[in-house]
């Protein structure tokens, strides 16, 4: 696609032809197996209905309930593969409309951050300098970051970081350093072999120790408060011991500015803001989505850019010319009027070799994305985001005013950053109690509703008539960090999951709601994720229930000699077919390819599992609605354990019970049916449940290793290993039982 102010195009979109034709042949092919699917469900049903057990009819109309949820999900699945389409952006030709500094639009960077202990104030600092050290005029770049745990500590690291960026940025600049997050770059392996690197080396790493000791001690001592300007040791003075996370007022403190902190280069240094918003008990605290909303208000006060990144406090820049690609976009106008945001892909970095936990999130993150390029665009991950600030307000063509001119997409900045009236206004819209009776939150901003803000967000904005893209250059654009404990990576997916169903149950569902504004393709991807955590009863159904019927002589699949096997077989092997083709395209390997699918199974059995099972409690007000922060803090024999490729358990978690239980079922009916074999059993009859069985047994090695084979600190907890014992073994109890009836 050709911009229309500009000779040379700033970006193309190809259409993935081979792949699309390919993945709608194989769509019809599949259709039809699924459709004789049902044809042969229906068959089996009427005849247990009068000749068959109890059980035997149970088990059938079980298989044909799990089926049809399987085949749901298989076709929302298909919506991500009509019509895949690559976009490339050309900064190269970007010069012809952005010539000089003045030509290119403000920027305002967003980092959330909510607990120090969590986050550890090092990793934030080192993310905002990664988003300063933009190759982008400074007096154009604003970077925000919002610390929902009101700590002094994160204040004190980004001060900390503002002193060493006067240093730091000159030194990326004149070196064409691409690393510019110093973390990464001093960690990079590279040999430092001159006296400048060494030196820049040597105050990081005091910069850093100072910090850390701040950290460790969980204060800031009189020395430090001493050494710092007369504003800032204001701020401090705020956060008083008696702060709580849900109770505290706001903070906001200008760290670094634009048109009075020079580096040591003598040029101008970009905006540092950090922002803590008053909390109140008595209040209600819409999580990230309400941080990101203040943030909105408070640069729209101060800053007022017309592009917003927005970034979580883990994930730093790799790519110094991230923005300029983003511009490829922004600056066409046959695409910008329409244009919320450009999304690029979170990708994560200190991955082991297998990628054991499936933190590369291939499908969600990277090519189903592609898939809705071909649509309406992306949804929104939640970071890595570059957004019209004008999205917010409204749909295209019908823009909202908010409640005050100063808050609006159009106002123009004219008083510096640290006038007295800007910093007063700016604490006024970060009051806990702003958006009472507002359309904050429904009609305006970052939307409330779902713990998924993020993908609610991006929902909400498609069905109001914007678009997005998706940029995937090959050098990442973005880092970030992931988590090494299973524990901490099924909590976060837990969380996921509940806010999913907030969606699905809603009046928005992208069912209803989605497929009238967005289309049956668009409504069909959105609704695969909303729709998720639903994955969780077929796959616990294949997980257990062929398994334990096969040991009390109760066939579920056909025999080998029956034709209806082979629809059995290609319908498994179609779809694991499909989904280790197109992670293989999309550079991944086939060693990752198996941890991707066994994590999926994992997360299902667990998070998606507990997920569903807390929205239910929350709603019949059993529980309360809860957020909980990643933990980010990286223990060094954790680390060692997870790159030598070992699962962490550890601790114990409830969310180990259901898979390390299907484990168990899974090696006993595996070994049982092979005794039967050797017996004289028919294997003809019980070979499809046998394979299912031995399935489960190659995923759920981790687990055998975990409860047998190992004795560090991450093995699995002897508490679950029993509790998981004894229901396998209550469960092949009731299984025997009802067989009898």
């Amino acid at each position: 696609m050709k911009s229309s102010t500009a000779k040379l195009p700033l970006h193309s979109s190809s259409r993935l032809l081979p792949r699309r034709i390919l993945n709608r042949v194989f769509a019809l092919i599949y259709s039809a197996a699924i459709s004789a699917l049902f044809y042969h469900h229906g068959r089996t049903l009427l005849r247990t209905t009068t000749t068959a057990t109890f059980l035997s009819f149970c088990t059938s109309l079980t298989m044909f309930t799990s089926d049809i949820i399987l085949a749901f999900m298989w076709l929302n699945s298909q919506a991500f593969r009509m019509n895949p389409v690559s976009a490339q952006p050309f900064p190269e030709n970007l010069q012809q409309v952005l010539n000089r500094p003045e030509d290119f639009p403000a920027l305002d960077v967003f980092i959330c951050t909510a607990d120090p202990s969590k986050e550890p104030p090092m990793t934030v600092a080192a993310t905002a300098l990664s988003a300063m050290a933009y190759d982008y005029p400074a007096e154009k770049l604003s970077v925000y970051v919002s610390d929902d745990g009101g700590s002094e500590l994160t204040l004190f690291a980004l001060m900390e970081a503002s002193k060493f960026g006067k240093e730091w940025l000159p030194f990326c600049r004149e070196n064409r350093v691409m690393e510019r997050c110093p973390e990464a770059y001093f960690g990079s392996g590279f040999p430092i072999c001159n006296y400048e690197t060494q030196k820049i080396k040597e105050m990081y790493e005091n910069m850093k120790t100072r910090v850390e000791n701040v950290v460790e001690r969980g204060y800031i001592a009189d020395e430090h408060k001493t050494s710092v300007q007369t504003e800032a040791a204001k701020a401090f003075g705020k956060c008083a011991k008696d702060f709580t996370f849900q109770d505290h007022p706001g903070v906001i403190q200008v760290v670094a500015e634009t048109s009075k902190d020079k580096d040591c280069a003598g040029c101008s240094m970009p905006n540092l803001i950090y922002v803590s918003r008053q909390k109140s008990q008595t209040s209600p605290h819409y999580f990230k989505a309400g941080a990101l909303n203040v943030l909105l208000r408070v640069s729209a006060i101060m800053t007022n850019a017309p592009i917003i990144l927005t970034l979580d406090c883990d994930m730093i820049s790799n790519d110094p010319s991230t923005p300029h690609k983003m511009l490829c976009f922004f600056k066409d106008n046959l695409v910008k009027p329409n244009l919320a945001y450009v999304q690029f892909p979170v990708r994560c970095h200190g991955l082991n070799k297998a990628d054991i936990y499936g933190s590369e999130f291939k499908h969600p993150y990277h090519i189903n994305p592609m898939g809705m390029n071909g649509l309406l665009g992306p949804d929104y991950f939640g970071t890595g985001t570059f957004f019209n600030r004008r999205a917010f307000y409204g749909g295209p063509s019908s823009m909202i005013e908010p409640e005050i001119s100063e808050l609006s997409p159009d106002y123009i900045v004219k008083r510096p950053i640290i006038d007295q009236a800007i910093l007063e206004l700016a604490h006024q819209v970060a009051n806990c109690d702003y958006e009472n009776q507002s359309m904050w939150g429904s009609k305006i901003g970052f939307r409330y509703g779902s713990l998924v803000e993020d993908y609610y967000t991006g929902y909400r904005l498609h069905c109001e008539g914007w678009n997005s893209i998706f940029c995937n250059p090959k050098r990442p654009a973005f880092l970030s960090e992931m988590p090494i404990s299973l524990n901490d990576v099924v909590t976060q997916t837990k969380r996921w999951s509940v806010g999913l169903l907030e969606v699905t149950l809603s009046k928005y569902s992208p069912l209803t709601f989605g497929t009238r504004l967005l289309g049956p393709l668009m409504a069909h991807c959105y609704s695969y994720y909303a729709f998720g955590p639903i994955w969780s009863f077929p796959v616990m159904v294949y997980a257990v229930l062929p398994q334990t019927t096969m040991l009390n002589n109760i066939s579920i699949f056909p025999k080998v000699s029956d034709p209806w096997f082979f629809m059995y077989t290609f319908l498994f092997i179609g779809a694991y077919g499909q989904d280790f083709l197109e992670f293989i395209l999309s550079q991944g390997t086939a060693l990752r390819w198996w941890s991707d699918q066994r994590m999926w199974l994992i997360r299902i059995l667990s998070s998606d599992l507990f997920g569903t099972l807390e929205y239910i409690s929350n709603h019949m007000g059993i529980a309360a609605r809860g957020f909980n922060v990643t933990n980010k803090v990286n223990d060094h024999e954790q680390r060692k354990r997870y790159d030598e490729g070992k699962f962490e358990f550890g601790v114990s978690s409830p969310m180990f019970v259901p898979f390390s239980t299907v484990a168990i079922v899974n090696l006993v009916a595996f070994f049982g049916g092979f005794l039967q074999v050797l017996r004289g059993r028919d294997l003809d009859e019980m070979f499809g449940q046998m394979v299912v069985a031995g399935f489960g047994v190659l995923n759920s090695w981790p687990v055998y290793e975990a409860m047998v084979l190992r004795s560090d600190k991450g093995k699995m907890p002897i508490k679950i290993t029993i509790i998981s014992l004894v229901l396998a073994w209550l469960l092949f109890v009731v299984i025997s039982f009802l067989s009898r009836m």
